[in-house]
Parts: structure tokens; sequence; C-alpha cells
């Protein structure tokens, strides 16, 4: 039977997070903003803090909470504004932290996640290729076999933490004989392990403290034992990760527009124009109202969604469904918040230009809003 949180823990320790999120990271953020990374000692702090990889069992490092705790924390990182570095967490504790705990075997699970708690060891995966965005059976990036180890060699790009990452989950094609998806394995890939080589830190329009790199594998030797499930059955690895990731990502754009929300309410509320605050006219009124109303909608499906995924009810249309109908969304309301705001919202001083910029990628990592529309009228039309 599934245990879901006591609301009195939760909020406490949602509390927890909006204090070390105001105290710690909200001062220096537009810092990292301007360096475009976060500075490699912030992750140890988040792991002192708890808040890396919450869920995962204590057997390993974990503290084993619930999703929902982990959730609280993708939720408070996003509702103040602070996307490139809440969805480089997400990267590592929600979906780097959960390939090993599922897919791996007893031996990769030590090694990893116990570090991955602490903020020691961050995790990258690394899927997308230059010629391969969201075509996962077009990877071109190959692991030959060579006695009990695997040669890698192939290009990889638009890697979230980079930079900074300690292991990759790495995707690669082993078997060049077969179709589309079968013959996909990946490997666990030590980022400092010779032949692996950081690009440039990629120059995004959003999203500027999350570290963002190509990664590229010359003759990287690994041994048989790096494989993170089973050879040849990479697919379905990723197949099984994706409903998590893109809940993330749904949720997240939901706690993202609700803060937005919340400080164009305060900013209507204190700019006059005519005489008045700008929150007196009908349009400023009707605008909220319109956006108020479309993120209460959404902040009932994704938690409706939260409980059933923790149920195991989760179905792969209803995720993408609220994959694509949320990260829409985020970017209705970053923009509508953004126009309420007149000129200044178009000035970096203000935080709704940030979220307008960091907003646009929601609609397509972890799943174009495209690719979303295809998946849900496979179950729409079967």
């Amino acid at each position: 039977m599934t245990q879901f949180a006591d609301a009195s823990e939760l909020e406490l320790f949602r509390d927890n997070v909006k204090r070390y999120v105001d105290e710690q990271i909200v001062p220096n953020y537009e810092a990292w903003e301007k360096a475009e990374i976060v500075p490699r000692e912030v992750w140890n702090q988040l792991g002192e803090q708890g808040f890396l990889a919450v869920d995962i069992p204590e057997e390993y490092g974990g503290f084993g909470s619930s999703f929902e705790f982990s959730m609280v924390v993708a939720e408070e990182f996003c509702r103040a504004n602070l996307g490139g570095l809440g969805g480089s967490m997400m990267v590592h504790s929600d979906i780097c932290a959960h390939y090993i705990l599922n897919n791996g075997s007893e031996e990769q699970k030590q090694k990893y996640l116990p570090k991955m708690v602490t903020g020691e060891c961050i995790g990258a995966i690394a899927m997308t290729e230059p010629g391969a965005g969201s075509d996962l059976q077009g990877v071109r990036t190959t692991a030959k076999k060579d006695g009990d180890e695997y040669v890698i060699n192939g290009s990889k790009t638009f890697i979230t933490n980079g930079q900074h990452c300690d292991v990759i989950i790495l995707v690669t094609k082993t078997n060049l004989d077969v179709p589309g998806a079968k013959g996909t394995t990946l490997f666990l890939v030590d980022a400092n392990a010779p032949g692996v080589t950081r690009g440039r830190n990629l120059e995004k329009i959003g999203l500027h403290a999350s570290d963002t790199s190509e990664l590229f594998f010359e003759d990287v030797r690994v041994h048989e034992s790096a494989i993170l499930g089973k050879l040849d059955a990479g697919f379905a690895v990723l197949m099984g990760e994706l409903q998590r990731e893109r809940l993330a990502l749904a949720i997240g754009a939901v706690a993202a527009s609700e803060g937005c929300l919340a400080f164009t309410k305060d900013y209507v509320n204190e700019r006059q124009a005519f005489g008045a605050p700008i929150a007196k006219l009908q349009n400023t009124k009707f605008k909220m109202a319109e956006m108020a109303t479309e993120v209460r909608v959404h902040r009932a499906f994704v938690d409706e969604c939260l409980r059933n995924f923790m149920t195991g009810d989760l179905d792969v249309a209803t995720v993408s469904m609220a994959k694509l109908s949320c990260t829409e969304m985020q970017g209705r309301v970053a923009d509508g918040c953004l126009q309420l705001h007149g000129g200044y919202g178009y000035m970096q001083e203000y935080g709704v230009s940030r979220a307008f910029v960091d907003a646009r990628i929601q609609r397509i990592y972890g799943g174009t809003s495209e690719i979303m529309k295809e998946l849900i009228s496979r179950s729409v039309l079967s």
C-alpha cells in the first residue's frame, strides 16, 4: 500500500527549503546567472541541507522520503524563479539518481547513490546528439565490445550539468545490425575517464545558471560492469524512466507559473498609471483572473498525476498531457505577466524577464510538445 506523506511533515520540509532558498540562493543567483554556472561547492551545500535525491532509500545514503518531498524541492526552486538551478537539480535527483536506483546493479547503486545524495557526485544524462534530438532511435554514439570492455566513440550536446558532472548516463548504440531502438545500451561513464572531453559551456537564451555542454567520447574504455540495465535494452530503460521526468517537468512548470503570478500581483498593485495602481484597470483584472484560473486548473491536474504516479497508475498518455499542457501554460503565463510589466518587463532587472526566457525551453526538453501530442494521439485514437 502506498504511503503518502504526512501533510505537516511536508509543510515543515517546504518551509526549510523556502528559508534556504531565500537566505542562501536568491542573494547570489544573479551573479551565477551572469557567470552562466553555479559554483561547484553549492552542490555540496545542497547535499548538506538534504535537498538532493531526497527519496533515495536509506540503504543507499538517502532519506527514504517519498516522491512528494522531492517535488517540494523542485517546486520551491521553480516558484522562486530559479529555473536554471532547479532544472539542474531535477536532472541530478529525479532523473539520473533514479535511473541508477531502478536499473543499476547493487555495486553501481552503492558506488554512486550515496555520493549523489551528498552532492559529491553530480549526475548528467547524455542522450541528445547534434543529428538526433527527439529521435533517440537515431543515436550514433557507438560502444564496441573488446574483451570484457567496451570502446565508446561519439558526441552529445545540450547536456545539463555537463561542466560539473562526475558520472554520465550515456546512451549508445551497441548493435548496428538491428534497426531503430533495438541495440541501444546505457553506460555509466565517469566524466573524468580518459577520452572523455567536455566541450564549451553553451550559451543559451535562458536558464543561464545551468551549465549546458557538449560532451565528446574518443576511444573511451569502460568495463562491461558499467552497463546500466541490460545489453541492447537501453531504449526500454529510457521509456521506463520518462514518466517521472515528464511529471517533474509538469510540476515545475506549474510552480514556476505560481511564482510568476505572485510577483506580478505585487507589481501591478504597486505600479501607478493614470493616477492609480494598474491593478485597478479592467484589462489587468481580467488578465490576472485568466492566468490565475489556468494555474489553478493545472495545479489540480498535476496533483492528481502525482498521486497516480505514486500508486503506479499514471499512464503514458496522461503524463504526456500533463507535460504538454502545463509547459504550454507556463509559456502563456510568463508572456502575460511580462506584458503587465510593460517596458520594465523587458529589462533584466525585473525577474519576469528571466521567467519568460526560462519558460521557453520547457516545451522542448523532456520531449517536445509535438512529441507529446503524438503520444497522446496514440491513446486517443486507439
